[in-house]
């Protein structure tokens, strides 16, 4: 009997570890796709004749866009499931970059980043799909490889942008390349099963025998389309609670029909709505806060960072671009880090975020204060690997203070910080280097500062409180086990 369960238990790591590989080749080719053209879009919108200003604000639409949908499309993807969201970002993106690749105006250009803008989501979701599959102690590897994955793509897909561009008509033919890109991803995320059944990850379970105490609920779980059973979890709605419980419904699971996309309308944005006010109304801002002041420090120590290589350095911009490529796949290669290093610290996230913080602004400091070019290359290396792990972190303890069952929210939620930052990030560093080319690291460092002096005050809550209910959940199982 127990040789059987290990059996099926392998079965379904393998369905598992197939699902987690296409989510990585969706995220390398997603950024890939990307890549190919973000380089080339300001030099197209002056092409067809806008202004410096025009063009500004052109650009600004997408992060304007993405700012308020992606907490409303991360949460939208906790209520249809990931599967049928992802497609639905997929095929819109894809519309997307193709109607890009047909603007011969101003409008159409402005119209094709509308759809971007709106549903360019995908990897979000991809890290909420991946969340719901792996357990929690697995959840930073996982993370860090996709992350490194997308990286790869991100660096490579310039290279075929710039190449395509040589070419007449470079620019259409790199927008319908990317549609394409995103077409062939939307297939390979509907080659997914619609529901898959995965065992939570322990490698004790073959190996243990029924004497445990254990029910097999402990070591599995199951995903239906990207949405857990659990239903005890913080951000779930009572609504959510109450169906997960009713008369006619598995205890143990969902069925397709409580997480379609066929529900109704107003039903799909009620709830919604409610994950929403549920993550903002949560006690999560200090966390929320870090990942803000940290993505502003991040921005402003890359904001100028050509512009002050040639001024205190008179490097030339062929080799800040060797420097900034050399950092770029650094950050790729950091994300398999990211394992061993969360190992080390014994799945410690909050240990972790606090010193890759105080990191992250003692290099911005060492890159502000640099006296020559060998520093800042030293400098480069390890802020590439410490940004890396932070992300990771930061993204980690959302989920694990929220919980996967709103992953989609919480990660959202997270990009539009995120997109906060990108909006401020640009008005800081103009106001900062009016005084000195280091006036924005500078500024890196002090809000950088600001972060690890909110992780010092606000850590010791966070753990208090995970003991609290380490305690209540150990009592709970002593009483279960004693029935």
């Amino acid at each position: 009997m127990i040789n059987q369960k290990c059996s099926t238990l392998l079965l379904k790591d393998r369905r598992r570890r197939r699902i987690i590989k296409c989510i990585y080749v969706v995220g390398f080719m997603d950024l890939f796709g990307v890549s190919m053209i973000i380089p080339l879009l300001s030099h197209h919108v002056k092409a067809l004749g806008a202004s410096p200003t025009v063009a500004g604000i052109v650009g600004s639409t997408y992060g304007i866009l993405q700012l308020f949908s992606s907490t409303i499309v991360g949460s939208w993807s906790d209520v249809v499931g990931r599967r049928y969201s992802l497609l639905t970002c997929l095929l819109l993106s894809a519309l997307g970059y193709g109607l890009l690749g047909m603007s011969t105006s101003i409008a159409l250009f402005v119209l094709a980043r509308i759809p971007v803008g709106l549903f360019k989501h995908s990897l979000s979701i991809c890290r909420a799909l991946l969340s719901d599959l792996v357990s929690a102690s697995e959840r930073p590897l996982v993370m860090g490889h996709f992350n490194a994955a997308s990286s790869v793509g991100f660096i490579l897909g310039p290279v075929v942008g710039g190449y395509l561009t040589e070419h007449e008509g470079g620019f259409y033919t790199s927008s319908f390349t990317c549609a394409a890109i995103f077409l062939i991803n939307a297939g390979l995320v509907w080659m997914i099963p619609q529901s898959e059944t995965v065992a939570n990850r322990n490698n004790t379970v073959c190996r243990n025998d029924t004497s445990t105490g254990y029910h097999e609920n402990h070591f599995s779980k199951s995903v239906q389309n990207g949405s857990h059973t659990n239903s005890h979890h913080p951000l779930l709605t009572a609504e959510t609670q109450q169906e997960s419980t009713s008369p006619g419904k598995h205890r143990g699971g969902f069925r397709w029909r409580d997480v379609s996309f066929l529900q109704p309308v107003w039903k799909q944005l009620s709830s919604v709505g409610s994950r929403i006010h549920i993550v903002a109304s949560s006690d999560m801002w200090d966390l929320f806060l870090v990942r803000l002041l940290m993505a502003i420090a991040i921005m402003l120590y890359y904001s100028n960072f050509s512009l002050a290589m040639e001024e205190r350095f008179l490097l030339k911009p062929k080799m800040t671009g060797y420097l900034i490529s050399y950092s770029s796949t650094l950050g790729a290669l950091a994300g398999f880090l990211v394992g061993p290093v969360t190992q080390l610290y014994k799945n410690n996230m909050s240990a972790l975020l606090l010193h890759s913080t105080v990191l992250t602004s003692t290099l911005i400091f060492l890159y502000a204060a640099a006296p020559n070019v060998w520093q800042v290359l030293l400098t480069s290396t390890f802020f590439a690997i410490s940004t890396t792990i932070g992300r990771t972190c930061i993204t980690d303890l959302e989920l694990e203070r929220g919980g996967v069952q709103a992953s989609g929210t919480l990660i959202g939620a997270g990009q539009s910080v995120t997109a906060v930052g990108r909006i401020l990030a640009p008005l800081l560093s103009g106001l900062a280097q009016e005084f000195s080319p280091c006036g924005p690291p500078s500024l890196g460092v002090v809000l950088a500062l600001a972060a690890v002096a909110l992780l010092l005050i606000r850590i010791p809550k966070w753990d208090a409180r995970g003991m609290t209910k380490t305690a209540k959940f150990r009592n709970s199982h002593e009483q279960k086990l004693a029935h």
